[in-house]
């Protein structure tokens, strides 16, 4: 005889327990500590998925090497808006990590930020120009006043030998360098986060659990139909607010709840590889992020990069990622994610996202076909003495670009993050991949703002968030004395190089 079905009752529900959820729900429970909250997660452990080291990038993504942030425009200027945009919401994650850790709420800064610094690196004279340009357009913000530019052959050698290492003397080179980058382990962040909340009063997690359905009630409340994977019971949660932060899974679930405002939207799934070092003698000769500019058409989760990472305290190196292409929506997905989620009402902008995207099409194309050989051209475009018996191939994350309705073109491929909410606050979908993790802060303090509006605009919440974020409310851009006051706070917290 079937198990009887389980109800419960909650005042909020998260869909995935990755750095958005885990997040979210620390901030929901700091402002209201009353406040019952529920959150379910397919798989048996917390952020498996985008979250987890060896699928994330784990860049703290600053702007201040991603080349991708800081577009060169028609007359040749560049434009600075997204990279400050960024750069400002992580001094936003830094500040919330750094009041976790004062408040004992997660264990030492040491399980999760390093100091790394953040380098951009680029060669040839056109893309030496545009890095210059770059270089000038941010380096008079306060944010990037710690940035520094060289084409000095020695001072590149200092900042990073190994990239430097048998490479020609004569190449026309460039990199820009800052010191105060860092390294992110973000499975492990989202993991503490999540044991202090399975703490508290009034919070349920529970893992093997996939969400079946979602439908909301006349009341404007919900019902979510939940499956045990491990045991088949069935479940019925009862909820006033539900988010979704399931990664990849996140537009099929959006499609469950059947809600006007997710008309339109698509996804376009991009999976990743890295090569990953095995040799500890040239592990230790690098100590630094160096980005360089992404292929024509490539996904910003494609820009490549040599990248030291500390992992579980292991310092490893990575180059990468090689994109490739899945019809799966999560590393741990079906393959038919992609056509499962096409549906009427996003037919049309994926159609045309697809037919204006081209390059990026010929891309994938180009990936999916390389062979070890193309992979180690690639690494030794970085690093010209590289052995190939000292990488071997890793299977990285799985992301789903944005795809979404556009008056003008159809439908238009988005590479950044997205925050959809109903007109009513009940529901929230993040949606999207970079820079995802490293701004989860000010992205969830966004989704609180849009879906609790009254109880945000209380002076105990205001007085709440200000005390988690000392800079709430405002800009630190136009604000060096703040800015540099905050940095060495949450540096001396976080143990990090100021």
């Amino acid at each position: 005889m079937p198990n009887e079905t389980i109800r419960s009752n909650s005042e909020v529900v998260l869909i995935g327990a990755g750095i958005m959820s885990a997040t979210l729900g620390v901030i929901l429970k700091e402002l209201q500590p009353d406040i019952k909250i529920e959150i379910y997660e397919r798989l048996d452990v917390a952020a498996a998925e985008s979250s987890d080291a060896w699928n994330n990038a784990g860049t703290g993504h600053s702007a201040f090497c991603e080349l991708n942030y800081t577009p060169e425009k028609a007359d040749g200027s560049i434009d600075p808006k997204k990279a400050i945009s960024i750069a400002e919401s992580f001094e936003i994650s830094r500040q919330f990590w750094s009041y976790l850790v004062q408040e004992n709420k997660v264990p030492s800064p040491d399980n999760f930020i390093k100091s790394v610094p953040h380098m951009s690196f680029v060669w040839g004279e056109k893309n030496v120009e545009y890095l210059k340009k770059r270089f000038a357009a941010l380096q008079s913000n306060p944010i990037f006043s710690q940035m520094e530019f060289s084409t000095d052959i020695e001072q590149l050698k200092k900042w990073m030998p190994l990239v430097m290492e048998g490479r020609d003397s004569n190449e026309k080179l460039a990199a820009t360098h800052m010191e105060i980058g860092t390294d992110v382990n973000f499975g492990a962040l989202t993991r503490s986060m999540f044991n202090y909340l399975e703490k508290l009063d009034g919070v349920s997690l529970y893992f093997n659990h996939e969400v079946e359905k979602l439908k909301q009630r006349d009341d404007k409340s919900w019902r979510i139909k939940i499956t045990d994977l491990a045991t088949g019971q069935k479940r019925k949660a009862y909820t006033k607010f539900v988010f979704i932060g399931a990664g990849g899974g996140s537009l099929p679930l959006l499609e469950k709840a059947n809600v006007p405002e997710g008309n339109g939207y698509g996804g376009f799934p991009v999976s990743g590889q890295w090569l990953k070092c095995t040799n500890p003698e040239v592990i230790a000769k690098h100590q630094a992020k160096v980005y360089g500019k992404a292929s024509v058409g490539a996904p910003p989760m494609s820009v490549p990069h040599i990248d030291t990472r500390v992992i579980d305290g292991e310092k490893a190196l990575l180059f990468g990622p090689f994109a490739g292409f899945s019809t799966r929506f999560l590393k741990n997905g079906s393959y038919l994610d992609l056509p499962l989620s096409i549906k009427a009402n996003n037919l049309v902008p994926m159609l045309s996202a697809g037919f204006h995207n081209i390059p990026l099409t010929r891309y994938l194309i180009e990936q999916v076909r390389q062979s070890p050989k193309d992979r180690m051209k690639a690494l030794r475009e970085y690093l010209p003495s590289a052995r190939s018996k000292d990488w071997k191939l890793e299977k990285a994350g799985q992301r789903v670009q944005v795809i979404k309705k556009d008056e003008k073109e159809g439908g238009v491929l988005e590479f950044g993050t997205e925050v959809i909410n109903t007109h009513d606050g009940t529901l929230a979908v993040l949606l999207g991949a970079s820079p995802g993790a490293s701004t989860a802060v000010a992205i969830m303090i966004d989704l609180v703002s849009r879906c609790f509006t009254d109880q945000i605009k209380t002076p105990e919440w205001e007085a709440k968030m200000k005390n988690m974020i000392p800079s709430y409310g405002q800009t630190l851009n136009d604000k060096p004395e703040f800015l540099a006051e905050l940095r060495k706070h949450t540096s001396e917290v976080l143990k990090l190089n100021n």
